[in-house]
């Protein structure tokens, strides 16, 4: 009698268990994203939803080239989706336009497969550091050697894919101290990366080497590679056209000048934020506080003489 009890609070507790992780798997599990394609035509496509705006690239041998891959939680809904539109295609390349979670989230994933990395040197660093940004306190930890970038650059160049043949150039000091651009020409398409973010203000890290002034000279840069007809792709939110960008360039522009020109009167961040720098833009960007505070810190290294 007592080993059935046993056997029967065995299958009870069992069942208990699996009754308990049935409940507990939704919290265990990452929830999935709602993610959404769109072709960009010339074997481009637009992968969104999974923290950053994703451009995969299949050229015509099958090759195919990613640009950015979401966050880590991510990572394998992110390449399923991605090998639904490319059927598989064997990824060659994986691109990080910068070091931020958003955009590293593949790295993992496809760097214990041997796909190869690519971006600029300082963001292979940042990858390979342990980063506690100062105004928050949030930690972000190294990655695997074999997540880190493999093949770095410096200033620009291009790849070949395939039979095509596709830019890419460094932004300097903007939103990090490693922002890159990736440009198609064949497709007229054009990545800015971090640079761009147009669904809300974006971080200006200059824990990591941006600044607000960098920022608005980013914008310049891609203002040259772009024509009427280009696409282009931000980080973040919608994509733009070269109007978006040039507005996008003078609102960037005119917050420059005004939060320099307190700064170099011996502004505090209170007096910046008293100010208001960005009162014509707040309905479209939203609470501007965060924004404005490290864009004045920003300008520290820059305009304070050293010691």
């Amino acid at each position: 009698m007592m080993c059935f009890r046993k056997i029967r609070f065995v299958a009870n507790l069992g069942k208990t268990i699996l009754l308990l992780l049935g409940l507990l798997m939704p919290l265990l599990q990452v929830q999935a994203q709602d993610m959404s394609t769109r072709d960009l035509g010339n074997g481009l496509t637009l992968v969104s939803g999974s923290g950053g705006n994703i451009l995969v690239f299949q050229a015509g041998n099958g090759e195919v080239l990613v640009v950015d891959g979401g966050l880590e939680q991510y990572a394998q809904q992110t390449l399923d989706t991605i090998n639904g539109v490319t059927g598989n295609g064997d990824i060659s390349l994986l691109i990080n336009t910068h070091w931020h979670p958003e955009q590293t989230g593949l790295n993992t994933l496809l760097g214990n497969r041997g796909v190869r990395i690519f971006a600029h040197e300082n963001t292979r660093q940042w990858l390979g550091t342990s980063i506690t940004h100062p105004w928050d306190n949030s930690t972000f930890a190294p990655l695997p050697l074999s997540a880190q970038p493999s093949e770095t650059f410096y200033h620009y160049g291009d790849l070949e894919i395939g039979d095509s043949q596709i830019r890419y150039g460094y932004l300097r000091q903007a939103h990090t101290d490693g922002d890159m651009y990736v440009y198609f020409p064949e497709a007229n398409v054009l990545h800015g990366g971090g640079v761009l973010a147009n669904d809300g203000w974006p971080l200006m890290d200059w824990w990591t080497g941006g600044w607000i002034g960098g920022l608005a000279n980013g914008l310049e840069v891609l203002l040259e590679i772009a024509d009427e007809d280009t696409i282009i792709v931000p980080a973040n939110g919608p994509l733009m056209s070269k109007a978006d960008l040039q507005a996008m360039r003078d609102m960037y522009a005119t917050i420059f000048q005004r939060i320099s020109g307190g700064f170099r009167a011996a502004n505090s961040v209170e007096d910046t934020l008293g100010q208001d720098p960005t009162a014509e833009f707040n309905a479209q960007f939203g609470d501007p506080e965060d924004f404005v505070r490290r864009s004045h810190e920003s300008l520290i290294p820059h305009y304070t003489p050293d010691a």
